[in-house]
């Protein structure tokens, strides 16, 4: 039962107070999930698992739709409680945004590519134009597309060789699995052509005849079978030209920057291959590289009659190397291009005809080094003179140019263009993010401190705040993270963000290990038996934050989604006392049960980031953190829970599972809800002003949550 009534106090972006009185409601009772008697089994025992009913591959069992229902109208009974604020919240995010706004145009062949959308549409509009000059094309109004769908993507478009063809994907349902479309850029009109059950990826011949494609499992949705198909051709002609045995690799098809090639890109956690085929013989035969080797990365890519390699061979931060065409099949081969560095991780390259341009992180943040093929000692950097930012590669599809398309952002600069012109030094900005209403960004702060984590090792944050901001310790704090797979939560400008910067919070990103932002052993010292490190920095990074005085003690609220709700999962367990509410989107929390279950998309590609818990140490470490085996009769914090009914990636009926048995033993009145959207996947609502409103849902719970604190 909840207060029905309430006077809370905000603030604007200029600090002072505004009043928002909440509606009377009346709660009925939470749903409560029934209890089935369940056994997992294992090699290494066997566990009770009350709610594993709640599994329905088929999304069509009754009484696990009505239970997701049951929760879901519980959700919107309690939000209706603040429902005027969400709208306000709505129309305020969506309000930043430039509705009728284009990307930077890039020039590939005969054309300038570039993407617009239009006031009051949802989706993006793809378009072309001469380079000589003439008419705008349109090549695929999404809008168009996905009018009378409740989701609807439209993944990977390529252009074919000849310039007369796009092939794309398409999803409908936002469970990342594909349909294959081609459409004639003379007519407008989509072929004949469609193969399903397929991967976002696509490659194609030179002749623009054929197309390489990727084929899931049905059952695992693994990709594991690549498809040459013959335009024209009935769909189940299409050939497997290559088929991956080995469940714990990924599996993508491109082409090289260069179109000379097309690539099969086959990547495990410690492990990659690439095979190679020439675009203009479709038919002959792909040629490996570099034979797989366990603790052994690499990815190429092709310029001028030979390869740039970037690799991990004798290298943990990765260098670059590079071999001929004649000679890969042997990485005995390869020669030293660039040199391994302690304190630089290579992320990312990109090949001109004159320069090597290296994106890298050192020092948390990614920066990009220019270096002339002719004269390495002269390279150089792009600068910056903020404290936290992001730079990175944009499209940059001609190698022939000497200007190197980049991006640069960060928590106070929103996402700027650049092209800088290597051989002359000049430098021109060509698009900045446009945000609309009275932003300034020399009203923010962007800030970067290190946070002793639990072992004494320091750990980068990102901090967001309003120029003025009294460190009192008063402050709400919003800290988000992720942790996981070695991916880098970069400081990057987001507009929404600014609804609560405004109203007084700090926004922090806590670059916890697991992250690949301190190099490749950060990463390594946050997955596996190392897991437990990235739960205790982002709790160490709470316990900072609130000792240094950015924030209150009673004003935390951590988010996450995906590995990152594992995350939020884990810290509820850990140290609920320390979050006066936590966000949890996807979230993955009954770790155990997935990794045992090999048909669950996804878990054998994994092994190497959790364990396998097959085997007993990593079956009683996962088991030891697992946030849906660890709940307990304690106090935890409020927590909102969303998930998708027909999300791939984390299926729906763990969070669903976790909520049931959240419900069933803690022991606070602090609110749980969950939220299912029955007709989306992983990514939430496909089109950009429902995901915003998605954003000012959440806001809006943590916002009426902090009205109840005193």
């Amino acid at each position: 039962m909840y207060i029905n009534t309430r006077l809370v106090l905000f603030a604007t972006a200029l600090l002072t107070p505004v009043y928002y009185v909440s509606a009377a409601t009346t709660l009925p009772p939470a749903p409560e999930a029934e209890k089935v008697e369940f056994k997992v089994s294992s090699p290494n025992g066997e566990r009770l698992d009350p709610y594993y009913w709640l599994r329905d591959d088929k999304r069509q069992d009754p009484k696990v739709l009505g239970y997701l229902n049951a929760e879901n109208a519980y959700y919107q009974q309690y939000s209706d409680r603040y429902s005027e604020l969400t709208t306000a919240l709505t129309n305020e995010i969506i309000g930043r945004i430039k509705q009728d706004d284009s990307s930077v145009p890039y020039v590939k062949g005969d054309y300038r590519y570039f993407s617009r959308f239009e006031t009051g549409k949802e989706y993006p509009i793809y378009l072309r134009q001469p380079v000589a000059g003439g008419a705008e094309q349109v090549l695929l109004d999404v809008n168009e597309l996905a009018e009378g769908k409740d989701f609807y993507q439209a993944a990977n478009l390529q252009v074919s060789p000849n310039q007369q063809l796009l092939a794309y994907m398409e999803d409908t349902n936002g469970r990342r699995q594909y349909t294959l479309k081609v459409r004639d850029l003379k007519t407008g009109k989509d072929l004949p052509d469609q193969l399903t059950g397929l991967s976002a990826a696509i490659a194609w011949s030179a002749d623009s005849k054929q197309l390489f494609l990727v084929r899931n499992d049905p059952t695992t949705l693994l990709s594991n079978t690549v498809l040459r198909h013959t335009l024209g051709d009935d769909a189940a002609k299409a050939q497997t030209v290559y088929q991956e045995n080995d469940t714990s690799f990924y599996m993508w098809v491109s082409n090289s920057q260069d179109g000379r090639f097309v690539l099969i890109n086959l990547s495990s956690t410690v492990s990659d291959e690439l095979r190679v085929l020439d675009a203009a013989k479709p038919t002959s035969e792909f040629k490996v590289f570099a034979p797989r080797q366990r603790d052994f990365k690499y990815d190429a890519e092709h310029i001028d009659g030979r390869w740039v390699v970037r690799t991990d061979w004798q290298a943990p931060n990765y260098r670059l190397m590079t071999v001929t065409e004649d000679k890969i099949g042997d990485r005995a081969k390869w020669q030293p291009l660039l040199a391994h560095d302690d304190t630089i991780f290579i992320q990312d390259f990109a090949l001109f005809n004159d320069y090597l341009a290296i994106s890298e992180r050192s020092d948390g943040l990614r920066r990009i080094r220019v270096m002339p093929w002719q004269d390495p000692a002269k390279a150089f950097y792009i600068s910056s003179d903020e404290a936290a930012y992001v730079t990175g590669f944009e499209i940059n599809a001609e190698q022939t140019t000497p200007w190197l398309r980049y991006t640069y952002t960060s928590l106070t600069t929103p996402a700027s263009v650049y092209q800088l012109n290597m051989q002359t030094g000049e430098k021109q900005l060509l698009k900045q993010q446009e945000v609309l209403g009275d932003f300034d960004k020399n009203n923010y702060v962007t800030e970067r401190v290190w946070a002793p984590a639990a072992d004494g090792v320091k750990v980068p944050v990102s901090l967001l705040y309003r120029k003025g901001l009294t460190r009192d310790g008063t402050a709400p704090l919003y800290q988000y993270a992720y942790g996981s797979y070695g991916a880098s939560m970069d400081p990057s400008f987001r507009s929404s963000i600014l609804s609560l910067v405004d109203r007084g919070f700090v926004f922090a990103i806590a670059h916890i290990r697991g992250g690949q932002e301190m190099g490749r052993q950060w990463y390594e010292d946050g997955k596996l038996l190392n897991k437990i490190n990235t739960f205790t920095d982002y709790i160490a990074v709470t316990d900072y934050l609130v000792t240094e005085k950015y924030a209150a003690k009673d004003k935390v609220i951590g988010m996450g989604g995906s590995a990152g709700g594992l995350l939020m999962g884990a810290v509820a367990n850990l140290a609920p006392e320390k979050y006066r509410g936590l966000v949890a989107h996807v979230p993955f929390v009954d770790v155990v049960t997935t990794m045992l279950d090999e048909s669950i998309p996804l878990t054998t590609n994994e092994f190497d980031e959790w364990g396998n818990p097959k085997e007993k140490v990593y079956y009683d470490y996962m088991l030891s953190y697992s946030p849906y085996d660890q709940v307990k009769a304690q106090q935890y914090p409020a927590i909102l829970v969303t998930t998708g009914l027909h999300d791939s990636q984390v299926q729906y009926f763990e969070p669903a599972k976790w909520v049931a048995k959240l419900r069933e033993l803690k022991t606070d009145n602090n609110p749980l809800v969950f939220r299912t959207n029955m007709e989306a996947g992983h990514g939430g609502k496909s089109g950009r002003f429902a995901r915003l409103g998605e954003t000012a849902q959440e806001y809006a719970f943590i916002l009426d949550l902090l009205a109840q604190t005193p």
